[in-house]
This record gives structure tokens, sequence and C-alpha cells, in this order.
């Protein structure tokens, strides 16, 4: 019956030996990951002793990507993707071009061909959102404006991506390789290349359309239908079922990937308001096919390389941490964002993970790449994701460092944004008196919106730059920067305001926030919000300012309204 229970033997032994190296990975202060991916090389070919199924282990982590991409799109909405356009797309597309043409200078440096090169450096030059999200979310910075930027860059590379998987079989006769699947026919008959550029931007152009047109309207809907029943276990059903039948139908029928898919059907379930319950059902399972994932990972990869070509193992990873950090790093600055952006960034896209594994063996399937080349990027990527969360960790202490030995990081951390101190036409009514508000998210447009039509003048401190642009648009005071930084405090003129408060859900810094404001301002009032109820008496303890905790304020408007309900009526 060996042959019947592939599958449970590849789930049992991926889960078991996961949770084994997971635990002591933990337990010596490294990731966890990194215990799943020595547990994939345990149980994979390269190894001596039990093998699991790789054909299957590959497609169970499919479905963790899947399931991770559909968590994503319900965190962050079209508008969010939007807001970080004016730097996700130019950096995406410019930081993959610097990527790729490192990896084929290297490739050519060894011999391969030029075709060979192409494909090495494109699988090199795209990053893993699934480390991502793992690195964002162990952080808590998921929701921040640096996340979503590092999201937002992603996303554009995986669509990028997409082109490139699409396009690259009728262009491997011209980069010197043979047509996918029909190896003995002439590349001649292939596709011509400007209709095969044609269907793809159309494939890519419906299957959006499709999601943004209907499914805006349809799953919120089915959602709503099927909350009615009442049935829990039928709505994580609903949620499960969307998330792969619309990843699958983007595949079968758009010739979308199953991640772009996945990531589109939880961005459009967002406008339900559901959603986070959606997302609360969908977590165990995410979380148990991450797992997999990196087992899968683990399973291809080929220790011997290691031995075997060192320094060109060295030099794919130089290009992955190092190569793609600098170049990131340089042109979030460029742009004129601070340096911890810059930082977050660079970290981000300093691995790579799911599509370089299918852009590489679809190099080799084509002719393109030698298996070397395969080899050479899991090697790469097993190293990247191993070493990204020390790199997420020393973003904050590195940024001090370089601060404090180097004048030319000091200048750029303190240089003009035009939107980084408010015009000098500003009222004088904005610069007395006024409410300094921190954060423009869901909970700070309607405090502003309260105060509007009170006629209560308030100045917006919000780090997205693009939304201070809009807000300058719209004639409203706004300075862009994060609110941790005294010199924003200062620019907000929080030295004579009259209230402080700070509507963020980053609770990093808010009691440097507090801080700063009670040092320039003694007699400010500061009112802000938490997210736990251990947190929110802290605060409250430490007298910085009047708390509100989100579930204690809602617990007491719905008493309220019982109370008044049930209220003894006068005789």
């Amino acid at each position: 019956m060996d042959h019947n229970i592939s599958l449970i033997t590849t789930i049992a032994a991926g889960f078991g030996v996961a949770l084994v190296f997971g635990f002591i990975a933990e337990r010596i202060k490294i990731p966890a990951l990194v215990g799943y991916l020595v547990a994939g090389i345990l149980i994979g070919p390269a190894t001596p002793g039990f093998v699991a199924d790789v054909h299957i282990a590959s497609q169970l982590s499919e479905i963790g990507v899947m399931l991770l991409m559909f968590g994503v799109g319900l965190h962050f909405s079209l508008n969010d993707l939007l807001a970080v356009k004016r730097i996700a797309v130019p950096g995406a597309v410019v930081q993959m071009g610097l990527a790729t043409g490192l990896g084929v200078l290297t490739a050519w440096w060894w011999g391969w061909s030029w075709g060979a090169g192409l494909v090495f450096g494109l699988s090199l030059s795209c990053a893993s959102t699934v480390v991502l999200l793992k690195a964002l979310e162990a952080r808590g910075v998921l929701d921040t404006m640096n996340g979503r930027i590092a999201v937002g860059w992603l996303v554009v590379e995986d669509l990028a991506t997409v082109m490139v998987l699409v396009l690259l079989p009728p262009l491997a006769g011209v980069l010197g390789g043979a047509v996918a699947g029909a190896s003995t026919a002439p590349v001649a008959e292939a596709k011509p290349i400007w209709m095969a550029i044609g269907q793809t931007l159309l494939q890519v152009a419906a299957f959006i359309a499709l999601m943004l047109v209907v499914g805006r309207r349809a799953l919120p809907w089915l959602l709503w239908q099927v909350a009615r029943t009442g049935s829990r276990e039928l709505f994580t059903l609903a949620v499960i079922a969307t998330a792969i039948g619309i990843a699958y139908g983007a595949s079968a029928l758009f010739s979308v990937s199953f991640a772009l898919g996945a990531f589109f059907a939880g961005m459009v379930m967002r406008e339900s308001e559901f959603s986070h319950r959606a997302a609360e059902e969908s977590l165990p399972l995410r979380d148990a096919f991450s797992v997999l994932f990196f087992v899968s990972v683990g399973m291809l990869f080929e220790p011997a390389i290691l031995v075997e070509q060192p320094m060109r193992v060295l030099a794919v990873v130089a290009i992955i941490i190092l190569g793609k950090a600098l170049v990131a790093a340089a042109l979030v600055l460029a742009l004129r964002y601070p340096i911890n952006t810059a930082l977050t960034v660079a970290a981000s896209l300093a691995q790579i993970g799911e599509f370089s594994f299918i852009l590489a063996g679809l190099g080799v399937s084509l002719g393109l790449l030698p298996a070397m080349g395969m080899s050479l990027v899991l090697a790469g990527a097993l190293i990247s994701i191993a070493l990204n969360p020390l790199l997420f960790a020393a973003i904050e202490p590195f940024r001090r460092w370089v601060l404090a030995r180097s004048e030319l990081a000091r200048r750029l951390e303190q240089r003009q944004d035009p939107y980084a101190e408010l015009p000098t036409s500003t009222e004088r009514k904005y610069l007395e008196g006024q409410v300094v508000l921190v954060g423009y998210g869901r909970v700070g447009k309607r405090i502003a919106k309260a105060m509007e039509a009170r006629g209560i003048p308030y100045v917006v401190v919000e780090q997205n730059r693009e939304r201070v642009e809009q807000l300058r648009g719209q004639g409203v005071a706004a300075v862009s920067g994060s609110a941790a930084d005294p010199a924003v405090l200062i620019q907000a003129h929080i030295a004579h305001a009259a209230m402080l408060v700070i509507a963020t859900p980053d609770p990093v810094g808010v009691r440097q926030m507090a801080d700063t404001a009670r040092a320039l301002n003694p007699s400010i009032e500061i009112v802000l919000r938490t997210h736990s109820e251990a947190e929110s008496q802290m605060l409250r303890d430490d007298g910085i300012g009047k708390v509100f905790f989100g579930e204690e304020e809602l617990a007491k408007g719905m008493t309220q309204h019982v109370l008044e309900r049930f209220a003894p009526q006068p005789a």
C-alpha cells in the first residue's frame, strides 16, 4: 500500500521533522524557518535515509503560497497598492533590471551563454513574497508604511515575473534554447513575439478587470450568504475554496500565476465586512502550508554544491544579499524616502524564493539554463532565506551606527522634503492652538472628518508621502514623516499645539511621540489608541495621556446602548 499513501507520508514526515527542527531553531535563538529548511534537506533526495515525494511536496507548497498571498490581499487593498505606486513601480522595475544585469555579467564570466545568463539573472532578481510576509508579520510592521511599500514593491515584481514566465517560451529560440514541450520542432514555428506579448497583456488585463468589476461584488455577497447560515465550518470552507479556486481559475483561464490569482482574490474579498473573520479563519491553514513551502525548498537543495562550487555559491549570495539590497536602498533614497524605509526595503529584497524556482525550472526545461544554474539558485535561496531575519534585526542598529559615523547619512536624514514642512502660506490657526493628528488611516480619517465638521483646525502627520500630497491638494495642512522623529513634530508646530492625537496603528513609536511632545510642549493634552489591554494599562499608569483601547471602547458603547434600552421608564 506504500504507493497509495505517499501524500500522507509526505505530510506526516514534513510536519513531524519540521516541528523537531523548528523547535530546536527557536531554542537556539534562530528563526524557526531555518529549521523547516533543514528538515526539507533531511527528508529530500540529496541526503540518505527516508525520502519524501518531492512532487507532492511541491504541490502542497503551492497551496501554502496561495493561502499566504490570499492573506496578503485581505490586508492590502487596491488603494494601498496605488498609494505606493510612485516608489513601488519604478523601484521594482529598475531594481529587477540591475539585478538581472549583475546575474548576466556573472554568468558571462563563468562562460555561460547569453540566454542562460538572462534566465539566471531574472531568477536572482525576484524576491519571495512568502519570506517577506513572514518577516514583516513577525515584527508587527506589515500594516506600517514601510511594510506596505515593501509588499507593493514585491507585488510589482510578481506582475513583472508573470510576464517573463509567459514570454520566455516564445523567446527561447532567439536566446539559444528550444520550445518547451516540443524540443524537436523548429523554433521558427513558435508564436510570433508580438502576438505572445499582446496575448499576455490581454490575459492579465482581463483577469484584473474581472476581479475588480465582478469579483468585487460577487465575493462579498457570497461571504454574506454563507455567514447567514451561522455555520462556522461552512464559512471557513467558503474562504478556502474561494482562495484556491480563484487561484486555480486564474492560472487555467488567464495564465496568471497561482500566487497572483490568490492575491487579487483576497484583495477583492477585503471589500466584504467579513474580511477580518476570513483572515482569522484561514490563518491556521496558511501557517501550516507555509511550513510545507519551506520544507519543499529544502528538499530541492543539493548540499554537494556547497563543496563543489563554493565560490560560485558565494557570488550568488553576494548578488542576492549585497547587490539587490544596495540597489534597492539607493533607489529608495533617490526617491527621497527616509533611511529607515530604504533599509527595510533593502532587507525585504535580499532573498529569493518561489518565483525564482519556477523561473529557473522553466529555463532548464527550455534548454537555456544548465542544471548547475538550478542548483546555484536553490543554494542562494536557502542561504538568503536563512539570513533574511538577521538582516531585519540589524536594520535599527545599523541605522544608528551609520548616522553616528556618516555625515552623508545625516544629510540624507535631514534633507528638505517639500512635504516635510508646512508651506509658508499656512494660516495662523494651524500653527497655534491646533490639533496635531498622527496617522490618517481609517481611524484618523474619522477623527479628521469630525474636527472639520466642527471647524477645529488640525495638522496631519503621515508617513505616506503620496497621501500627504493628496491632502495638500485638498487644502488640508499635512506634514510627511514619522511622528517618532522630533523634527517632524516640530514641523507640525507641536510646541504651540493644544492637543496631540495619535491614531496610527503602529504602536512602536507611541511612547517616543508622547515624550517628544511633552518635552516641546509640557502643557499639551495627548490622546492615543492602543491594541492591547496590557499596553493600555501601562500607558495609563505612566500618565502619558488619555488612552483608548479598541475593545474596551466598543464594550462601553454596546453596554451604554443596552442600558439605555432597558432603562426604567418614568411613571
